[in-house]
């Protein structure tokens, strides 16, 4: 491992390490050093469009790490705004490494999979930059872009023919390899292969709980978070097969010549699948476009319940919602979940569809728990409990009878987020996981003040986080109020505040209205 100075630049050190593949260069970023854009995989071009990842070649000379590398292909959308210097290519499979100097004493490592309702979405995201929390907690962090959208998360498997092949699951596919790049690569930036920790938001969350069901992935980490995983949007063949179908019609392909995709020009191809994204959860609210499929090969089991069977991974797990996950759908009118009183009453009965076994006497029980569905609040609160906090619980229930669990709500909300009728919505956790606050390009969360609240719950939440990955308790040493782990007893759950607080089956009544029985589409 060299150390080298820039010339011209005053004080600017590079760090260059030798992975097996090549040599990179990284760049001092205050008190750590950045890697990025390192290939993980080759690039799933031509023959390798819609197959699984393949080891990157090897490469000679030093590879300069200072810019991040392209990001995933797909569409224009409000809620995840990619910035215009981005470059889109389908040679997208890279990694990004923050780490402090190697002084030969191996460090836990943190690997974060981002979010974008699988179709969406960048490790580049300056949201999650991941200095803050590399020098904060000494860790070395790692992200990396993987494929969405149709490239990713389109099932054409049952389009395949000895001539052209398509496999399932890339998007996810894509994950393990980069995983299993952090597990042969990581010793040489400083990291301990055997301390990695994979923390997540929404579908990156829901990657997650898929990826601990998977056995492929079993081993290549040792705790999870989970920060609201849309667990259930996890669907079997025919749902994907009929999706795949509906991609082909658009994009005016007939499912015999489904090959011509392989040569289809990437513009097409985006463009179907985000008329896609759109069309299927306004036909069927509550389902979305592209997700992980139930393969019986990667993905064996549907992830909630291999998860109520005993087959996860037995590792250490935090899992948890925000309390008003839905908010921010209806905010910026996104299609992606249902939010209004008709919308959730199609998404129950499509559900009733999905299931006929399940008796109108339930459904009954489950709309008791919201005497207000008929409006606007009622109907965002069960939108958010079919698609996070039910999920969380039944995951947290059966995690927590054989590996430590601990469960949270996040619950904080500035003046401004609180006035915008946002509160604790989807996602507005992610600036105090990670410390970076102001990166939107207007950001209102301090327009009405809040900022010191703000800060002490995002450094309660950081050392929590850390200390999971350091320790796998999420013990904030700091007079914090202890965190118990969860079990079907107590089920304690931690609400994330100014202040928080520990509170005993905080979801009690809705717990019992929904029941154990998963109630996701198949």
């Amino acid at each position: 491992m060299d150390t080298e100075i820039r010339p011209g630049d005053t004080g600017q050190s590079t760090l260059v390490v030798h992975t097996p593949a090549g040599d990179v260069r990284g760049y001092a970023d205050g008190s750590v050093f950045a890697w990025k854009g390192i290939p993980y995989a080759a690039a799933p071009t031509g023959e390798r469009r819609f197959r699984a990842p393949v080891p990157a070649e090897p490469w000679d000379g030093v590879r300069d790490g200072r810019a991040f590398g392209p990001i995933a292909p797909q569409g224009q959308s409000p809620a995840v705004p990619i910035d215009r210097a981005f470059v889109v290519d389908e040679d997208c499979l890279s990694v990004n490494v923050w780490a402090p100097r190697p002084d030969g004493t191996p460090r836990p490592v943190m690997v974060w999979i981002h979010g974008g309702a699988y179709c969406l979405g960048s490790a580049a995201q300056s949201i999650y930059d991941g200095r803050h929390l590399a020098e904060t907690g000494d860790v070395v962090l790692v992200s990396f872009n993987y494929r969405v959208g149709a490239m990713g998360f389109l099932d054409l498997s049952s389009f395949s023919t000895p001539d052209v092949v398509f496999e399932s699951n890339c998007g996810l596919r894509d994950q393990i390899a980069a995983l299993e790049w952090v597990r042969d690569n990581i010793a040489v930036f400083g990291g301990d292969p055997g301390e990695v920790t994979v923390f997540g938001e929404s579908s990156g969350a829901g990657s997650i709980t898929t990826l601990m069901t998977c056995p492929t992935a079993e081993g290549l980490f040792h705790r999870s978070i989970a920060q609201s995983p849309p667990a259930t949007s996890v669907y079997g063949r025919d749902r994907a097969r009929s999706v795949a179908l509906r991609f082909l019609e658009l994009i005016s392909i007939a499912p015999v010549d489904a090959g011509d995709l392989i040569d289809a020009d990437l513009e097409l191809i985006i463009k179907a699948g985000d008329e896609l994204v759109n069309e299927i959860p306004t036909r069927i609210p509550g389902t979305l476009a592209m997700a992980p499929v139930v393969d019986r090969d990667l993905v064996p089991h549907y992830p909630v319940a291999a998860f109520q069977k005993g087959y996860a991974h037995r590792i250490p797990l935090i899992i948890g919602s925000n309390k008003d996950e839905a908010s921010i759908f209806k905010f910026m009118k996104s299609p992606l979940m249902p939010v209004s009183a008709q919308s959730v009453e199609a998404m129950l009965q499509a559900l009733a569809d999905d299931h006929p076994d399940i008796s109108p006497t339930r459904l009954a029980e489950i709309m008791s728990a919201y005497p207000d569905h008929a409006k606007p609040s009622g109907a965002l609160a069960l939108s958010r409990d079919a698609a996070f906090r039910m999920p969380t619980l039944w995951i947290a229930d059966a995690h927590a009878r054989h590996s430590p669990t601990w469960l949270y709500r996040f619950d904080h909300a500035t003046p401004m987020l609180k006035a915008a009728r946002i509160g604790a919505g989807h996602a507005t956790e992610l600036p105090y996981v990670f410390g970076n606050f102001g990166t939107l390009d207007v950001d209102p969360t301090f327009w009405l003040g809040g900022r010191k609240a703000a800060m002490e719950v995002a450094g309660r939440m950081q050392r929590r986080w850390l200390a999971f990955a350091r320790h796998g308790v999420p013990a904030a040493l700091d007079g914090s109020k202890h965190w118990p782990p969860y079990d079907e007893e107590a089920r304690s759950t931690l609400l994330i505040d100014s202040p928080d607080s520990l509170v005993h089956d905080a979801d009690e009544v809705l717990r019992i209205a929904w029941g154990t029985e998963v109630m996701g589409f198949k």
